[in-house]
């Protein structure tokens, strides 16, 4: 007997479900993302628990105006109010230090708290309707691949939560880019799909820490993280490193190169033409589909060190720890 799909674009069902201190995934223009009311301790903890993440690892509060934001943080440095103007809906999560009505199960008992406003039209209509802002982290159990489709978070999560809101594929494809402040100054702590050099294009230079293994200033900081359940490799040179492994059935995920000197079982190509922006968007959907072809290795080809390419190789590495 096939399975009850949990897939809809029922918004109120969603309103519902997520007023009952329950959890409900919803798309955002980054990844699909697992939500509940910041205020119930309830959903919170199913998030923590459905997705297996570590307590000490906080969560992203998601609003939908400027105005509900401010009122989230006791403070807003200058830096943040013209990153804010400038990306704000959109991919950026702002960490700030938190109002004293944010609850310390949001933060993981840190004094700051993430903040971001995403810029997909499901989730924005959601987030107007309810009197309450959101949590939502990405909607994969702990280190696996985010999710870019609903189906992505239906394979996922089929036998433990009740729904996911369908607002179709994320046309970003990776996670918000993290800034916070440190005495006053801003600090990267997550590249993602805006690039640093749009961030300093606003603010000036930015100090990049985005590595953290104990209590984590933000999400995705961890050393392994967004993987495939296949082995992964993140190498230079693709050729060079096949073609001394012998007897495996191997997939490549390539940037934009369709062959290759050796042969190979499966190629996943980002972009044909070379954009980073369109390799962003497809790198989840690719290492989803690399990952269900049942190979022995998935090796990932390093993108050029610049723009997006800084994020897509961020998650290959973590992917390949």
């Amino acid at each position: 007997m096939q399975k009850k799909s949990i897939v809809s674009n029922n918004i109120k069902k969603a309103i519902a479900i997520l007023s009952n201190n329950d959890v409900v995934a919803i798309p955002t223009e980054t990844v699909y993302g697992l939500a509940g009311n910041i205020f119930s301790q309830e959903a919170i903890l199913k998030i923590y628990k459905v997705k297996q993440r570590p307590s000490f690892n906080p969560l992203i509060v998601h609003v939908d105006s400027i105005q509900k934001a401010t009122e989230l943080a006791s403070s807003f440095p200058e830096k943040a109010k013209q990153l804010a103007n400038a990306f704000w809906p959109g991919s950026l999560t702002l960490v700030l230090n938190k109002s004293d009505h944010i609850p310390n199960w949001i933060t993981a008992d840190k004094e700051t708290v993430g903040i971001r406003i995403p810029n997909h039209p499901v989730a924005l209509a959601l987030l107007k309707e309810l009197p309450f802002p959101l949590a939502a982290p990405s909607a994969n159990p702990s280190n696996r691949i985010s999710p870019t489709k609903s189906s992505h978070v239906a394979s996922y999560f089929q036998d433990s939560i009740e729904m996911v809101l369908e607002g179709g594929e994320c046309k970003n494809g990776i996670e918000s880019t993290i800034v916070g402040f440190e005495n006053n100054e801003p600090v990267l702590y997550r590249l993602g799909s805006i690039a640093i050099e749009d961030i300093e294009r606003v603010i000036g230079k930015i100090q990049i820490k985005n590595k953290k293994e104990i209590t984590p200033n933000a999400p995705g900081m961890l050393s392994k993280h967004y993987s495939p359940l296949t082995k992964t490799y993140l190498v230079d040179n693709v050729n060079e490193f096949i073609k001394n492994i012998n007897g495996k059935k191997i997939g490549v995920l390539s940037f934009n190169n369709s062959k290759l000197s050796v042969e190979v079982d499966h190629i996943e190509v980002l972009s044909k033409t070379g954009d980073l922006s369109e390799a962003t968007a497809k790198l989840y959907s690719a290492l989803h589909k690399l990952d269900s072809l049942n190979l022995d290795i998935i090796v990932s080809e390093r993108l050029p060190e610049t723009g997006l390419g800084k994020s897509i190789n961020d998650r290959l590495e973590r992917a390949a720890k």
